[in-house]
């Protein structure tokens, strides 16, 4: 391994002038920063990268040893140092220890019996999924029934994670108990808000007359036995392994309500775009490498530009929830402040992620973006095929808006008056999707999750576990166990207040 810190140093030295001043620069600026990749193209030239700058990032790669890093996590290596376990999602779309790989494949054979057994009526009639979940558990599946099940017309689905009973309210206002299937979706089973909404599922159904609630239910779950011991049946729990972390496992069974929605042909192309995927990451060159490149922008403008945050806008409502999986993957994955060794980090790590649809966001955050204070990196997520039959106009106004924004801050506009000055030079990314189909949102989402990878080890971190979520979770289960006297004053008047 080489010298991280004159790696830095080397990026840190590199200059780049205006983004107009690239294009001026390099007329072939499109070959270097753009890459077409499983029906992805992806559009980094309006950003600061330069070819020597990329050539600065593969030495920092070089230096941490990233093709040895990125060969153990497809080999099934403990790359989650912390708790001693590997990271095999990629072995659940087919890439990775032939080992694993092989176990996901059987675990998928389990979770599409099921899904065909529930097709022909073992199960009764089922005309509704009711997921409970939360995090990875919930917003992986809610993504891909979100973008992928508007036409699908199978089942009505709801995804359902937050504890407060308002949201599971909504939901059961709109279903029928004795034609609802509840999957339960805890990697550990004893998630308490999942197992909180799924007691609360089980007594709705009780209270409508549901003869057997459990008969109704599919657990999906790295620990089965726990699932049994909760009351249900082993024939309806579909396992996946304990090395496949939360954000990480749409692809596993808790995937099971996308592909019960969706179709099973459907989650089949879905890891077959990730597969895609996977393989390009693995084998293209770091300089023609799409989730490389993003983190070579991302740790550029993070840790030379000192940005704080980025922004993620999907131009195509059946991606609105894309910034939301977005900011689990990045946030819950990379926020850290220790090295895999346990050292502080030397710099930033990840950026706060967020985002919304266009064209909704232009009129309410894009202000900010061309006129404000603070420089935040943008990404562009578009489509070219619409998800709809209405006029074409509907979808030329999308993608003009969208391009349109993207050039309007590079550009910027000079005037004498300050308040109508845009000061341009303001960097952005485009995602362009020939169509949102599950093969090219498989192939998607799994670059953003090896472009997390990627940042990962040129911080030094270790993105596959998550201790800081674990703190509030203790001092909550305190309050019932030990009382109010330990927290601080403002604390303890708020229990006070709220709860007597």
């Amino acid at each position: 391994m080489g010298d991280s810190r004159a790696a830095w140093a080397a990026i840190e030295a590199q200059t780049t002038g205006t983004l107009e001043d690239l294009f001026a620069a390099t007329p072939d600026r499109l070959s270097h920063f753009v890459v077409e990749e499983a029906g992805i193209r992806f559009d980094w030239a309006k950003t600061h990268l330069t070819p020597a700058l990329v050539e600065a990032f593969v030495a920092l790669a070089e230096a941490r040893d990233f093709a040895s890093a990125r060969d153990a996590l497809f080999a099934g290596k403990p790359v989650n140092v912390t708790e001693d376990r590997a990271a095999e999602h990629c072995a659940e779309r087919g890439e990775g220890a032939p080992a694993s790989v092989a176990r996901a494949k059987g675990f998928h054979s389990r979770m599409r019996g099921l899904i065909d057994a529930i097709e022909a009526g073992a199960l009764g009639p089922i005309n509704h999924i009711l997921h409970v979940g939360i995090g990875g558990s919930a917003l992986g599946p809610d993504l891909l029934i979100d973008a992928l099940g508007r036409d699908a017309g199978r089942y009505e689905t709801a995804i359902v994670s937050n504890v407060d009973g308002a949201a599971l309210e909504e939901a059961l206002r709109r279903f029928d108990p004795s034609a609802t299937l509840l999957a339960v979706a805890s990697k550990t089973f004893t998630t308490t808000e999942t197992l909180m909404n799924a007691d609360s599922v089980l007594t709705w159904m009780t209270e409508a007359g549901v003869e057997d609630p459990y008969g109704r239910v599919v657990a999906l779950t790295a620990a089965p036995d726990k699932a049994v011991a909760w009351g249900v049946d082993e024939t309806r729990v579909l396992p996946f392994a304990e090395s496949v972390g939360g954000r990480y496992s749409l692809w596993s069974s808790i995937g099971f309500p996308a592909a019960l929605a969706l179709g099973w042909t459907a989650f089949e192309e879905l890891l077959e775009g990730a597969a895609a995927m996977d393989r390009h990451f693995r084998f293209a060159e770091p300089r023609r490498n799409a989730p490389m490149l993003a983190a070579f922008a991302d740790q550029y403008y993070a840790r030379v530009r000192g940005c704080q945050t980025r922004a993620v806008f999907a131009y195509d409502e059946r991606l609105r929830l894309l910034p939301s999986y977005l900011q689990q993957l990045e946030m819950e994955s990379n926020g850290k402040r220790a090295t895999v060794s346990g050292d502080p980090v030397d710099g930033p790590t990840a950026p706060v992620t967020w985002g919304g649809v266009g064209t909704d966001a232009q009129h309410a955050v894009f202000q900010l973006l061309h006129q404000g204070t603070h420089l935040i990196p943008v990404e562009f997520v578009a489509a070219v095929e619409p998800g709809h039959l209405l006029d074409e106009g509907h979808h030329r106004a999308l993608l003009v808006n969208c391009f349109a924004q993207g050039a309007a801050l590079m550009q910027g506009k000079q005037s004498d008056d300050l308040a109508r000055a845009y000061p341009g030079d303001r960097p952005s990314s485009t995602l362009l999707l020939e169509q949102v189909d599950p093969r090219t949102l498989g192939a998607l989402i799994a670059f953003y999750e090896q472009r997390t990878f990627t940042n990962a080890v040129l911080m030094d971190i270790n993105p596959f576990d998550q201790f800081g979520v674990e703190l509030g979770k203790a001092i909550a289960k305190s309050i019932d166990s030990e009382g109010t006297d330990h927290f601080d004053p403002s604390t303890r008047a708020l229990i006070e207040r709220a709860l007597g």
